[in-house]
Parts: structure tokens; C-alpha cells; sequence
């Protein structure tokens, strides 16, 4: 087993991409169904990390770089560019820790791991706030900005948000030089869309999804329990999540 050889990996590397790709290609995942988003994201992130650890050796000199790679190759597949055409590539970004130059370092992984220039569109949710503290356009902002400056430059097609009620849609909506082009909302908040944000994003043409995500998928003590499950010995209290985004590859037909 490599786990040690990886150990060694970690304890060097500054900053580590980890790509879980579809776990379902390669069947880990398919003897479980996880009961919630969180625990499926867990359970990705520990069946890669197992997986990949198992592969390294156990070179004590080997080089290791500033940003270490870790992903499962079966489980990636980048687009073919001829059936790029036929194909809406989206993605949900969560930024777990409070740095909005996270998303163009997300948006770009993405991109590279698909093989793709740009990605159709890019949903943000609300980033994490201190206890006590409401969610203000003020603080949604500098996030705002980077997926503009992305959408300028032609990485992104469209952005959204998730889970604005309707006066925080309205004040993002207004400030924006790039306007969201969709909101989800979460179906544990509500059953039935709230009337007045209905009516807002009808008129502004902007589209309202529905979603089942937890207000934190991936927390940090449960992402180092997944390092701590699969590489002995990690130190693995040294590591902390900065964001997470999940993507989906539709055929438009």
C-alpha cells in the first residue's frame, strides 16, 4: 500500500486539488446510495483519496510539487471537442472558506479536468458568514465580481445564486453589471416558491431552480476525517477546504 508514500506527499505539498471525476464510472459508490448530498460528497472525496493513495510509491526523495494532484484517472473524461456543441456543462460552486479568488481557481480546474474553454454556466452559493451575521450584497460583492471578470473573459456563459430571497435578489440584481440568470431555491425551505420572488424573477426573466443542498455540504472536520480514514498517520488537522464545486455534463437534445 502507498498510504505512507502519500502521507509524505501532504506533508510537503502546500495545496492539494483533489478530483473525485464520476465515481459512478468506476463503481464505488454503487453498493451505497448516500442518504444526503453531504454524505455523498464524504464518501467521494474518501474513495478518491483511498484510491489514489494506494498508487503512490514510497520514494522518500521524490519530488513533490507546490500543488499536489489528486485524482483517480478512470474516473475523469474530458469532452470530446466535436460533441462540445451538443453539450451544457454547469456547475454549483460552494466556497467554503471566505477567499473570492477561489472561484477562478475552481472555474479553471473544471474547465481543465473536461478539456473545455468555458463552462455554460456557474451557480454560486452564498458564502459562509459568521454566526449572528445576515447575508448582505456588501459581502456578496467581491464574489459577484470574480464570476463577472470570468464571464467577461469568456470562461463562463451565465452565473446564478442560490438561495436569495427576493429583496437580496433584487439588491444583486440591480447593482450587477453581469444580471444572475437563475436562483435555486432549497425545497427544505419551502414547498411552494415564494410569491413575491415569483413574481420578481418573472419579470426579470430570471429562471429559479429548486435544490436539496445543505447550507454547509462539506465542513471541515468531515473532509478530515476522510483524509484521517484513508492515509494512516496524516496530519490531517493541517488541512482545510477552500471551496467545492460540483459539475454536470447534459446533452441539449
Amino acid at each position: 500500500m502507498g498510504t505512507e508514500g502519500a502521507r509524505v506527499l501532504l506533508e510537503r505539498a502546500g495545496r492539494l486539488t483533489l478530483q473525485t471525476g464520476n465515481l459512478l464510472n468506476w463503481g464505488c459508490l454503487r453498493k451505497k446510495c448516500p442518504a444526503t448530498p453531504s454524505e455523498e460528497v464524504r464518501d467521494c472525496i474518501q474513495k478518491t483519496l483511498t484510491e489514489w493513495s494506494s498508487k503512490i510509491g514510497q520514494d522518500q526523495n521524490q519530488e513533490t510539487p507546490e500543488v499536489l494532484e489528486c485524482t483517480v484517472a478512470q474516473a475523469v473524461e474530458k469532452i470530446n471537442p466535436e460533441e462540445r456543441d451538443e453539450l451544457k456543462v454547469s456547475a454549483k460552486l460552494f466556497i467554503v472558506g471566505s477567499n473570492s479568488s477561489s472561484i477562478r481557481d475552481a472555474v479553471d480546474l473544471a474547465c481543465s479536468a473536461l478539456g473545455v474553454a468555458q463552462l455554460d454556466s456557474v451557480i454560486i452559493a452564498p458564502p459562509p458568514v459568521e454566526d449572528g451575521i445576515n447575508l448582505s450584497l456588501e459581502y456578496l460583492q467581491p464574489y459577484w465580481k470574480e464570476l463577472e471578470n470570468l464571464v467577461q473573459n469568456k470562461k463562463i456563459v451565465a452565473i446564478g445564486t442560490s438561495d436569495l430571497d427576493k429583496t437580496m435578489l433584487e439588491q444583486l440584481y440591480l447593482w450587477a453589471q453581469v444580471k444572475p440568470s437563475s436562483n435555486q431555491v432549497n425545497l427544505a425551505s419551502c414547498c411552494v416558491m415564494p410569491p413575491d420572488l415569483t413574481a420578481f424573477a418573472k419579470e426579470c426573466d430570471i429562471q429559479l431552480l429548486t435544490h436539496n443542498d445543505p447550507k454547509e455540504l462539506l465542513c471541515e472536520a468531515s473532509f478530515q476525517e476522510a483524509l484521517q480514514e484513508s492515509i494512516q498517520n496524516v496530519k490531517a488537522n493541517e488541512w482545510i477546504p477552500l471551496w467545492l464545486l460540483r459539475y454536470s455534463v447534459i446533452v441539449k437534445s
